[in-house]
């Protein structure tokens, strides 16, 4: 910067010196002189943060802004390559028939100058004496064509983008229907502004946000706190207290501190003295707006608006002086409103000076306005809201200023010594110019007037010079200015979950009564309806009874009738089926009886359940940590799935926990605080949890109050719920209109048995028949058809004089008859709980059918212009409303339109407060001054006579010079002393209309210069400062309320960053799809070698480049007659089949099956295919047919350049789902404007040719209205056309008669119709594309720091998934899940060694979840993204208390069945024992029985041979371990009793070998001896070995303690019995 300093000192030294001249190219060494200025920002901006983290921010939104501009590259590129493509040249235009080459002059072109085509049978085509040349065959050079068009790659591109900034496009568009044919036009035209201005470059609005939110939250404490609204009138000042020391203490500034009596304090400080003032304030306004311009000769100082400002500067002068009387100077300034006040008072006592009237200070009269704000609290709450964090505001504004003086002086130094350009030859011509490209308006001009002075060679640098400053000035400054505001509406984290349960308590409090339709019953006497039983012997007369009473025992019977029928079809054939179903049916009432009691025992027991698994879970905690089981093994990060299950086991033991437990444990004083803080927190929410439970009851008792009063309603009133009070509540004729009305198609399709729905193969096709009712979709078609008679509408051929016409009209009036008669029918009129009048959609529906009736029963055959029955056709018009009210979706957006109404209402407030401040000021000051003769020789008007020779403005896009003596085509007109033609500032209103105009950035450089031209220099200030104050913070305004509105509907405006996270997750997951790509072969063969050369990078890449290579080959338009065209097609053909053999190698190395299964492959599959059908064709014809294909070729696959591109592809989806997302708003745009286009063709179809309003641009049929609307949705001229709207005789024809013989306009019409449409479409709508655009941007694109699960997360889940689904059908059975998480890896792991009961929870959610059948891909993503985020921080309240219920059910259930499967193997256990006990004491029986027979029989008898049973009990007892002698068996030792304990304990155990699980071996077969002693000694030895079996069984009570302890141990301490768990879930 020093360096430069010099240079620019040597260079003034020559230029004083003359030997340079000033104005000279050297002066461009002045340009990096203002860059000085940066100097400023670092001393006015003190950033307190370590440079690293702004380092951090500013290259993390560098990276964004570059990746979307790389995105903005992309689709400029696609649409240079159609432009140049589908168009070419525009050099073809009408010229007379005498016209030579290389003599081509002004008054050679048609008047205005037409573009014309070549072919005969497309495009425009010249009139007599008129032929369509090529300007350039004619000797025109490129600078004197202009440097727009489609040429070459360079000018479509920059072109393209001109077309992308809406300004000048339409014109571009006409140019190319005149000379090419017009679907070409409007397909290209309508799609890139589509596309490019209204999606692509809004994604930067949602960068520019996205990356300011995370700005405020790191330069919070620079900023500045946004608090809310704190009065004024109070301060805190320091005190001293009685101890010495000093405290904050509030201070009321309104306590009487001044000299004044007590009375006039009092009355100062009321209520009747604030709005006397504030009454006067708005009479002054008043009186201020009724100014106008009375004419030259009235004298204008002294009239009677001249008095009344006089008298009310002195009484809000003695306001003042009273308040400082009363507070006292210093408590009177302490205010802001008071200073505020004051320096009113001073301006506005300057200004009625004579000599000041009219003058600058007239800013402080018309600011008076501003005090109006304290009327309404709402209305200051917003404009403090929006304005009382003023440091972000007004650093953006200071950037903003200093900005445009940086860029200005640079511009100057650039330009002020181009000949022929006086934009920039001094300063504030500089400044004035950059800042007409900031608001995009006529900043074409500016640049192609730059363009050709600096000439052909300079031109493309000037260009990106331009485009450069304005894609940064329109495209990030001014989203800035959106982010401030949005930042300035958005909640505190900490308020933001408060404002989400107050939320969730209003809504419970509301509805709960029925609507006043319907209470209007209660105001009559109860009249039930009474019925006598007849047929009843009685000696007694038995009274009437309810009707209603009756009906329930009627209805029982009727319903477990029609139940049992209803079940019949569904039972077996075979009898015994339905024996079983039968008795089940008698059993229902039991069984329901049984089940309540059971239930109310569970719910007596539910809390100590909770309480003793809470406490177990809290000691297993407890004993986990203090064991250190973990302390010999390696450091392993772990997984965000155990993190998150650790967290919610303390969390759930810390909630249920004492802390004289904890403190029994000798902790630190820290860890007990901490501890403590845990324990309040933990509690908070608890009792957070209870509230929302109270809402949820809450709301579910005002459902119940509302049923309870319906019900009464419907048993005492017996008018009610009756159609017209005629048709009865069940009456047949009813119940047939409300099948009639409710039937629609079931969309979806549930398994009979598992009760899931099924995904059918035509889902989509079957939600869109299911969205609505068969009646509604008739109803839909026969307005769509109405809609499009009515399109063949014009005045030319009206719908009274055309019986073809008619014909739609008299079908539609029937349908529509026939359609309200079934609903009035089925549902009521009024009076009815589902009347068809129900809302405003149901007197839309009736109103535009009383429309349409009346319309068709009159028909008139003359419509007088202005008259009511042109009136009655307008309202005709809104008749495709109705598909409004007949797509729910239609009506959300209606929702979403309206539902911020009182935000936007309070946004015109502001603007129209702004408008009028600026129109009073207008009118004070050039009220009269700018009317001027048309001739600009004449000065005075006396002189503004007689006739002059006026030039007409042939072409704004040829720069043609007049040669010596030529003159530009013109005619003579009189000399006429007016205003402007589309504004003046004579009064109010038309200052109003003027700047209502300017505030849409539309006409404002003609004020701008009407103003200084006729006024004066220093007058332009003021069209500056409102286009500034209107541009950067009116218009923003509205962009930034729209997006907080929708934020608000869809409910995210109040969710912290970690709830809207996990709803981007949430989103982000449901698009997620399992990985097309098949896995490596699995040998190193040929296609293993193929498979990695096309997964390789490097072959991606090389891939990618060629494809840019073959679309470089569309640089020029590939003309059949133009011999560059061959070898670039020649070039395509080699490029063609390097495409095929990349095909074939991904073939190979996938083989077809996995090939086909990727959506892109099959893309790059059909783009090869047919460029191979391309190169054959080619080489057979080479015709302009095949060229036109082989270029469609290359541009389709130019697409496939996102696919390979991570970002590119990101930001495609982001305006992808955009463009889904935003399906019904487009339709609803188009709806409206299709309303307004109906309606202009019967107001404005007939007015005259002006300005704007041409063959091009008119409403002489519907198709054109609506090109023409669409035009004016993007802003281009839209003021003009509505002036040509306006026209007046005597500037046309007036007829009385008819509307269609006239060519006048309407004023009234023109005003009210071009100005709502307009704020609707433009301000409205749009800004909604903006707001799904900012939503989707964070869904897509959002860094990996701010995503809860990454993208490389996700993908390493597909990766897997796709091992375990190994059929790619999608779904796997539950049992895989098991092995399924098993294989995750990295921040999704499952440890088994320390995790394993989050690894038992997971599995039993996946069994619930289906019943055990199959779960899909998104079921396990799904249960994955729950079990990684802390669900506490990251679910709103009604999600998360499901959650955790659901969350506590499955920790509840794999509690019980790991108890169930433990105590099945404890029993085990002790039978095997028992068994072996019981076989011990019968050997020792068998024994004694030998001993005692041996002692019984004499030694002379012989022995006989032991039997077979014998031999089978010696064979089992062989098996047995040997013992040492008789008595081990009849009385073992504690060690035998332990080491059979350790045995039987380990046969049981599942064993690990090579990180595997091994089943346990089958344990011996004990029980066989028992069954061969059982079997000897018959009944008796039977009794006792049973009763050997069932004696544990009576201690089972003392296992209880055991049982918990082993509890304990498996949550705890690490053992290997938990394999067997695991295998057993």
């Amino acid at each position: 910067m020093v360096f430069c300093l010099w240079v620019s000192l040597v260079l003034q030294v020559f230029e004083i010196a003359e030997i340079v001249d000033q104005m000279s190219p050297w002066g461009m060494l002045r340009i990096p002189r203002p860059l000085i200025m940066i100097r400023a920002f670092r001393i006015y901006f003190r950033f307190e943060l370590p440079r690293t983290r702004i380092t951090n921010i500013l290259k993390r939104s560098g990276e964004q802004i570059w990746s979307v501009s790389i995105f903005l590259l992309f689709f400029l590129l696609l649409y240079g390559i159609l432009g140049v493509q589908m168009f070419g040249t525009f050099t073809y235009h009408c010229v007379t028939d005498d016209t030579q080459p290389g003599n081509v002059t002004w008054n050679n072109l048609a008047i205005p100058d037409t573009h014309c085509s070549r072919e005969l049978e497309e495009g425009y085509q010249c009139p007599p004496g008129f032929k369509c040349m090529d300007l350039e065959d004619l000797g025109l050079s490129r600078q004197e064509l202009g440097y727009s068009g489609f040429n070459e790659i360079g000018t479509s591109i920059f072109t393209v983008y001109e077309a992308a900034s809406q300004e000048g496009w339409v014109f571009l568009m006409y140019r190319a229907i005149d000379s090419f044919p017009r679907w070409r036009s409007y397909f290209y035209f309508i799609t890139l502004i589509f596309f490019l201005a209204w999606l692509v470059k809004n994604v930067f609005i949602a960068v520019i946000i996205e990356t300011f939110a995370e700005i405020r939250v790191q330069f919070q404490q620079m900023w500045g706190s946004r608090s809310s609204t704190t009065s004024t009138a109070t301060t805190q000042m320091f005190h001293e207290d009685a101890a010495g020391g000093w405290q904050l203490v509030a201070v009321d500034v309104n306590k009487p501190q001044g000299r004044a009596p007590a009375c006039l304090q009092k009355m100062m400080r009321s209520s009747v003295f604030h709005m006397f003032i504030l009454s006067m304030v708005a009479v002054d306004v008043i009186v201020a707006a009724s100014n106008y311009y009375k004419g030259e000769n009235f004298k204008r100082q002294y009239d009677e608006f001249y008095l009344a400002e006089v008298a009310f500067t002195v009484l809000f002068d003695l306001e003042a002086l009273l308040k400082i009387w009363c507070l006292g100077f210093t408590g009177y300034i302490s205010s802001s409103l008071h200073k505020f006040e004051l320096l009113l008072v001073v301006g506005t006592t300057l200004h009625i000076y004579p000599d000041l009237y009219h003058s600058q200070f007239t800013y402080f009269q018309v600011l008076r306005v501003v005090r109006l704000i304290k009327i309404s609290p709402a209305l200051e709450d917003f404009v403090y809201k929006i304005f009382g964090p003023g440091k972000k505001l007004g650093s953006l504004v200071v950037f903003t200023a200093s900005l445009l003086i940086v860029m200005s002086a640079i511009s100057l130094q650039m330009f002020c010594f181009v000949e022929e350009l006086d934009r920039f030859t001094t300063f504030p011509r500089a400044f004035m110019s950059m800042f007409q490209i900031l608001t995009q308006e006529g900043w074409v001009d500016v640049m192609d007037q730059t363009l050709n002075a600096v000439g052909h060679m300079w031109a493309p640098v000037v260009a990106i010079y331009f485009i450069l400053y304005h894609l940064f000035a329109t495209l990030i400054l001014l989203s800035l200015f959106v982010a401030v505001i949005l930042d300035n509406l958005e909640l505190d984290e900490d308020l933001k979950k408060l404002k989400q349960l107050k939320q969730s308590e209003a809504n419970a409090d509301t509805k709960e009564k029925l609507p006043l339709r319907l209470r209007i019953f209660e105001k009559f006497p109860n009249r039930p309806q009474m019925v006598k039983i007849s047929k009843l012997p009685s000696d007694f007369t038995v009274p009437k009874i309810r009707e209603s009473f009756m009906k329930q025992f009627i209805d029982r019977q009727q319903q477990d009738t029609s139940c049992l029928l209803r079940r019949l079809p569904s039972a077996s054939s075979s009898s015994c089926d339905h024996s079983k179903r039968s008795a089940i049916e008698e059993n229902k009432y039991i069984d329901q009886k049984l089940r309540k009691s059971v239930f109310s025992i569970r719910a007596r027991n539910l809390l100590e359940k909770e309480t003793a698994i809470n406490k177990i879970l809290r000691a297993c905690t407890r004993q986990r940590m203090l064991s250190g089981s973990f302390e010999g093994q390696p450091a392993k990060e772990r997984s965000i799935l155990s993190v998150q299950h650790h967290i919610r086991q303390e969390r759930r033991s810390l909630r249920h926990g004492s802390n004289s437990q904890r403190i029994s444990r000798g902790k630190s004083l820290e860890t007990l605080t901490q501890d403590h803080s845990n324990t309040v927190r933990y509690r908070n929410a608890q009792r957070e949890d209870s509230e929302i439970k109270m809402i949820q009851e809450k709301k579910e008792q005002a459902e119940m109050k509302r049923k309870v009063q319906e019900e009464e309603l419907r048993e005492n009133h017996p008018y009610f719920d009756k159609p017209l009070f005629i048709v009865g509540r069940e009456h047949r004729f009813r119940n047939f209109c409300r099948v009639v009305v409710r039937a629609r198609f079931n969309a979806s399709k549930t398994d009979p048995v598992t009760g899931a729905v099924k995904n059918t193969k035509y889902h989509q096709l079957y939600d869109l028949l299911g969205l609505v009712t068969y009646l509604d979709w008739v109803m839909i078609i026969v307005t769509i058809c109405s809609c499009i008679s009515m399109m063949f509408e014009s005045p030319f051929r009206r719908v009274m004089h055309a019986p073809t016409l008619q014909i739609a009209e008299y079908v539609f009036v029937i349908f529509m008859s026939i359609e309200l008669n079934l609903k009035i029918m089925a549902d009521g009129l009024f009076f009815t709980p589902t009347a068809v009048i129900r809302d405003f959609g149901g007197v839309m529906d009736i109103f535009i059918y009383l429309v349409s009736l009346i319309f068709l029963c009159w028909m008139p055959q003359n419509v007088p212009a202005k008259s009511g029955a042109q009136l009655l056709m307008v309202l005709r018009c809104l008749r495709p409303l109705r598909i409004f009210k007949l797509v729910p979706q239609m009506r959300k957006v209606v929702r979403e339109l309206f539902s911020g109404f009182k935000e936007i209402f309070l946004v015109s407030i502001l603007l129209l407060t702004l408008m009028l401040v600026f129109a009073s000021f207008g009118v004070q000051l050039f009220a009269g001054k700018l009317a001027k003769c048309n001739d600009p020789h004449i000065i005075s008007r006396e002189d503004c006579h007689g006739i002059f020779r006026i030039n007409v403005s042939v072409s704004k896009n040829l720069n043609l010079k007049l040669r010596p003596g030529e003159k530009k085509p013109g005619f003579w007109v009189p000399r006429v002393w007016a205003n402007p033609r589309n504004f003046n500032f004579d009064n109010v209103g038309n200052a109003m209309l003027a700047l209502f105009e300017v505030l849409s950035l539309k006409g404002w450089v003609e004020v701008r210069d009407v103003i200084i031209h006729r006024v004066g220099p220093i007058h332009g200030i003021y069209i500056h400062v409102f286009v500034f104050l209107g541009c950067m913070i009116g218009l923003t305004l509205f962009v930034g309320v729209v997006i907080a509105n929708f934020n608000e509907n869809k409910g995210t405006a109040l969710l912290t960053v970690d709830q809207r996270r996990w709803e981007d997750l949430k989103s982000r997951l449901k698009i997620a799809q399992p990985l097309h790509l098949p896995p490596r072969p699995d040998n190193d063969g040929f296609r293993a070698k193929m498979y990695d050369i096309t997964q390789h990078p490097f072959f991606k890449r090389t891939i990618a480049v060629l494809v840019l290579a073959q679309s470089v080959l569309l640089s020029v338009k590939w003309d059949a007659a133009d011999p560059v065209t061959v070898p670039l097609a020649t070039m395509s053909v080699v490029f063609t089949f390097i495409f095929v053999l990349e095909v074939t190698m991904k073939i190979i190395a996938m083989s077809p099956a996995g090939f086909w299964q990727s959506r892109r492959n099959r893309y790059d599959l059909l783009v090869t295919s047919l460029g191979v059908i391309w190169v054959i064709l080619h080489f057979a014809l080479l015709n302009a047919y095949t060229y036109m294909m082989g270029a469609c070729v290359i541009v389709f696959r130019f697409f496939s350049i996102c696919g390979k591109h991570v970002t590119l592809k990101m930001l495609l989806l982001t305006v992808v789902v955009s463009m889904y997302k935003s399906f019904f708003i487009i339709v609803g745009m188009f709806l409206l404007l299709l309303c307004y286009a109906f309606a202009g063709v019967v107001l404005f179809g007939t007015v005259k040719y002006g300005e704007n309003i041409n063959r091009h641009a008119n409403f002489s049929s519907a198709g054109k209205a609506i090109t023409v609307l669409f035009r004016i949705v993007t802003g281009e001229d839209w003021n003009k056309i509505m002036h040509d709207c306006m026209v007046q005789p005597p500037f046309c024809t007036p007829d009385n008669s008819t509307y269609w013989k006239t060519d006048c306009g309407n004023y009234a019409g023109a005003l009210m119709y071009f100005c709502s449409f307009y704020v609707i479409i433009a301000y409205i709508m749009l800004n909604l594309l903006v707001a799904i655009i900012v939503e989707n941007f964070s869904l897509f694109y959002s860094t990996e720091e701010d995503q809860l699960l990454s993208y490389n997360d996700l993908r390493h889940f597909q990766i897997i998934w796709n091992m375990v689904d190994d059929k790619r059908e999608g779904v796997i059975p539950t049992f895989r899940v098991k092995f399924l998480l098993r294989l995750l890896r990295g921040r999704l792991e499952v440890d088994l060694d320390k995790d394993k009961l989050l690894f038992k929870h997971m599995c039993y959610e996946m069994e619930r979840l289906h019943n055990g059948g199959d779960v899909t891909f998104h079921d396990v993503l799904s249960m994955l993204s729950y079990r990684s985020v802390d669900i506490r921080k990251s679910l709103q309240l009604e999600e998360l208390l499901a959650r955790e219920q659901l969350e506590y059910t499955i920790e509840e259930e794999v509690a019980k069945q790991t108890i169930r499967m433990w105590l099945k193997k404890c029993l085990k256990r002790i039978r095997a024992k028992q068994q072996q006990s019981c076989s011990i004491i019968h050997s020792l029986r068998e024994s004694q029985q030998q001993e005692l027979s041996r002692f019984l029989n004499p030694p002379s008898i012989e022995t006989t041979q032991p039997s077979e049973d014998m031999n089978a009990i010696n064979q089992d007892n062989s098996t047995q371990p040997e013992t040492s002698s008789q008595q081990q068996l009849l009385s073992p030792t504690l060690s035998d009793r332990g080491g059979y304990r350790q045995d039987s304990g380990d046969a049981g155990k599942p064993q690990r070998k090579f990180g595997q699980w091994r089943l346990p071996s089958a344990p011996k077969p004990i029980s066989h001896s028992v069954s061969s002693v059982n079997l000897r000694f018959g009944g008796r030895s039977t009794m006792k070995s049973v009763a050997c079996k069932m004696n544990p069984m009576s201690d089972a009570a003392s296992c209880g303690s055991e049982v918990k302890k082993w509890w304990t141990r498996q949550l705890t301490v690490e053992s290997d019995e938990s394999g067997e768990d695991l295998l057993d879930i």
